[in-house]
């Protein structure tokens, strides 16, 4: 039976090379985000999907089925949180993981700046801003002792249905350089924190090869590492919604639901 791949040619919105943003979550007009868009493939992973690897590609599709029916309700999430740490812990071999920031979005009219979809190809978090939630979670001791060995940062991204607009896409890390990576501050960001949040932006090359899983189901996960203590490890695993063409009028609002862990070998 003959496979059908379904690539998209469709727009990034990438930062102006050079420029550090700021981005404003919940009130994203008073944002500085310089953008420069340009127009890429992202590519049907499904086809090769059993070859990506963590630390070749900086991604992997997972068939994880939930279990669960409300992410809304708080004890349901706190077990998906738990239940997401432990998949982390499988996929890595981690000694320790723990989460935070489980976000739900949709592009449904009407949603808080919180919770839409980000457009615009980023990477969210780096050691900075890792450092600061060991320090939050961990008692003072062992944050200093996780912190001195290697960890890294990893997002688990699963649709609550099926995606049927406002995909979401990933680049291969392998394709991100850090020179292509530029400063970028949130604020009020995860549930509205204080404390700023510090991650990247990045900027267009056309080396980038970018990736989605078309039609995504609420039993699959993509689990992406966006930072790695070992500076030689693949890391960096940029991503942003995007408009796909071929989006029917009527199409559903994308539901998703994000969790990021921090796992710690």
């Amino acid at each position: 039976m003959d496979t059908v791949t379904c690539d998209v040619r469709t727009t990034m919105n990438y930062v102006v090379r050079g420029e550090e943003a700021i981005f404003y979550a919940g009130d994203r007009e008073k944002s500085y985000w310089p953008q420069d868009p340009h127009e890429v493939t992202i590519h049907d992973v499904r086809p090769f999907i059993h070859d990506l690897a963590l630390e070749k590609n900086g991604f992997v599709v997972l068939d994880e089925p939930s279990g669960i029916a409300d992410y809304t309700d708080k004890e349901q999430l706190a077990r998906y949180c738990r239940d997401t740490e432990a998949v982390v812990q499988r996929l890595t071999g981690a000694d320790k993981v723990v989460s935070f920031g489980p976000v739900i979005r949709t592009n449904a009219s009407g949603t808080h700046g919180h919770n839409q979809p980000a457009f615009g190809a980023h990477v969210d978090y780096g050691a900075r801003t890792v450092a600061d939630y060991t320090r939050d979670l961990l008692p003072p001791e062992e944050a200093e002792e996780r912190l001195a060995k290697r960890h890294m940062l990893i997002n688990v991204w699963r649709p609550i249905t099926m995606v049927e607009s406002a995909p979401f896409a990933v680049a291969d890390a392998s394709t991100v350089k850090r020179e292509d990576l530029f400063q970028s501050e949130v604020r009020g960001g995860l549930g509205g924190v204080d404390r700023s949040l510090w991650g990247f932006n990045l900027a267009y090359k056309p080396d980038h090869k970018w990736y989605w899983v078309p039609h995504m189901q609420p039993w699959e996960a993509l689990a992406f590492k966006l930072f790695d203590s070992d500076e030689d490890a693949v890391q960096f695993t940029a991503h942003s919604a995007f408009d796909d063409p071929n989006t029917p009028r009527d199409a559903e609002p994308r539901q998703s639901i994000e969790v990021r862990t921090i796992a710690y070998l």
